[in-house]
C-alpha cells in the first residue's frame, strides 16, 4: 500500500504527520500562482479582493484536512491562525466567508483548473519517477449524491445525478443516487494518472477507453498492460488497449457465456484429440504457442505422444490474438504472469480507498456534475501533491 516503491513512506504515514508539520511540505511542491492569477478579479473597481491563491491552497488543504464542506472550511480558518496563515492569509486578515469559498470554487470549476492542475501534477510526478505508467489499472467507485433524489426518467434529464447499482463481493444487489467516479492509476506507484465523473447509470464498460485516450493523447506515454475486472470484458475495450500498443489483462463475465467453440476451453487454451487442455508455452509476437500435455508431463494421456504427433516435441498448435482478441492474450489467460498482472489491479481498489476513507471523495456537499467531478479533481491532486512532498522528503534524506 506505499506510494513510492520500494519507499518505506507511505500514505498512511504521510497522513500521520501533524497537521501543521505537514502543510508547509504539502504546499512546498505545488506551485498554485499560474491558477490563482486565473481566478483573480480583473476590475479594479469594489472591494479589494480576497487572496485568490490562499483560497485555493485552502479548498486543497480541506480533503488532506478531512474538511468536506465550505462551512467546516471557514470555521477552521477563522478558529486556526496557524492554518489560515500556511493556507498563504495574513494573520490580520479575516477568514473568507462560506460565500466567498463557493463562489471561488464555482470559478475553478467554470475555468476547469482543477483539471489542468491534475494534468500537470500527473506529468510532474512521471517526471520525478514516481509514476511508471506502463501498467496501469482501471475501475469505477460509487459516489453518492447530495442532490435531491429523483426519478429515473427526471434524472435522465438533467444529465447529472442519477440511479446506479451494481453487486457486492457477496452478490448482494446495492443501489445509490449519484454518480461514478472513474479511474486509470498506475500499478507502481497506486496513483490516479486518468479521472472522470459520470451519472451512477453510466456503464464502466464504456469508460474505459475515454480514459486511456486520455493518458496516451495527454501524456503520450507508452503502455503496456491494462488491468480491469469483468466488467469491463467487451471486446471494444480489448481493440482499444490494442489501438495503444498494449495487451488487455481483463477478468472473464461468464454471465450469459455460450458455449466456447468445439475443441478449446473457456478461456480459449485449445484441447487435444484427447480433450485434455494443451499448455501454454509461450509467445512470438502475436502468435501463442500450445504444446501437448503429455509431452511436458502435465498429464499421463493413456494414447502417449504417438497417436498426435511423430514427433517427440509433441503436437503444437499456434493461435493468433486477433483470431478472438477477448480470449487470447500474451500472456495466456490463467497462467501465472497473467494471474500477477491481473493482481496488480488492486492497485486501483486502493487508490479508490484512500479517495473515499482517507481523503473526503465520500462526502461531496456539492450539487451538478460539473462540481462533483472538480470535488473529486481536489482530492486526487491531494494524493499527487502528496507523493510528490514524500519524494522531496526521501530525495532530502538520502543527500543528508
Amino acid at each position: 500500500m506505499y506510494i513510492l516503491q520500494p519507499s518505506l513512506f507511505s500514505f498512511e504515514d504521510w497522513l500521520e504527520i501533524d497537521s501543521s508539520d505537514r502543510l508547509p511540505l504539502f504546499f512546498a511542491v505545488l506551485d498554485l500562482q499560474p491558477y490563482a492569477s486565473k481566478l483573480r478579479k480583473q476590475s479594479p473597481q469594489g472591494a479589494k479582493p480576497m487572496n485568490r491563491e490562499a483560497i485555493l491552497r485552502a479548498l486543497l488543504a480541506a480533503p488532506l484536512e478531512g474538511i468536506s464542506t465550505f462551512t467546516r472550511l471557514h470555521e477552521r480558518l477563522a478558529r486556526d491562525i496557524r492554518f489560515r496563515y500556511q493556507c498563504g492569509f495574513r494573520i490580520d486578515e479575516a477568514a473568507p466567508s462560506v460565500s466567498t469559498l463557493s463562489r471561488v470554487f464555482s470559478a475553478v470549476v467554470e475555468l476547469g483548473l482543477a483539471e489542468k492542475l491534475f494534468i500537470d501534477l500527473v506529468s510532474q510526478c512521471k517526471e520525478a519517477s514516481i509514476i511508471n505508467g506502463r501498467h496501469l489499472a482501471v475501475d469505477s467507485a460509487a459516489v453518492k449524491s447530495y442532490e435531491k433524489k429523483q426519478p429515473k426518467s427526471k434524472s435522465q434529464e438533467t444529465g447529472n445525478a442519477n440511479w446506479g447499482a451494481k453487486y457486492d463481493t457477496f452478490g448482494n444487489k446495492l443501489a445509490w443516487f449519484g454518480y461514478k467516479f472513474h479511474l486509470a492509476v498506475d500499478t507502481a506507484s497506486e496513483l490516479p494518472v486518468a479521472l472522470d465523473v459520470t451519472p451512477a447509470n453510466v456503464f464502466d464498460g464504456e469508460m474505459a477507453a475515454p480514459l486511456l485516450e486520455h493518458v496516451v493523447t495527454t501524456h503520450g506515454w507508452k503502455i503496456d498492460f491494462v488491468m480491469m475486472d469483468a466488467g469491463y470484458d467487451q471486446v471494444k475495450n480489448y481493440e482499444t488497449v490494442r489501438q495503444y500498443g498494449a495487451q488487455a489483462i481483463i477478468a472473464m463475465n461468464k454471465r450469459g457465456e455460450k458455449e466456447p467453440p468445439e475443441g478449446i476451453a473457456s478461456d480459449g487454451t485449445p484441447r487435444c484429440t484427447m480433450g485434455y487442455d494443451m499448455v501454454y508455452w509461450g509467445a512470438d509476437g502475436d502468435r501463442l504457442k500450445f504444446r501437448c500435455p503429455h509431452a511436458v508431463g502435465k498429464i499421463d494421456c493413456p494414447l502417449g505422444i504417438a497417436t498426435c504427433s511423430e514427433s517427440n516435441y509433441g503436437m503444437v498448435v499456434k493461435k493468433r490474438i486477433t483470431e478472438d482478441i477477448r480470449r487470447y492474450c500474451a500472456p495466456h489467460r490463467g497462467t501465472q504472469n497473467w494471474k500477477l498482472l491481473y493482481n496488480e489491479r488492486t492497485a486501483v481498489e486502493r487508490c479508490n480507498a484512500r479517495l473515499k476513507t482517507n481523503l473526503t471523495a465520500n462526502d461531496v456537499h456539492v450539487r451538478g456534475i460539473r462540481k462533483v467531478k472538480t470535488y473529486m479533481f481536489l482530492n486526487a491532486i491531494v494524493l499527487l501533491a502528496s507523493a510528490l512532498a514524500v519524494n522531496h522528503i526521501e530525495r532530502h534524506k538520502k543527500t543528508a
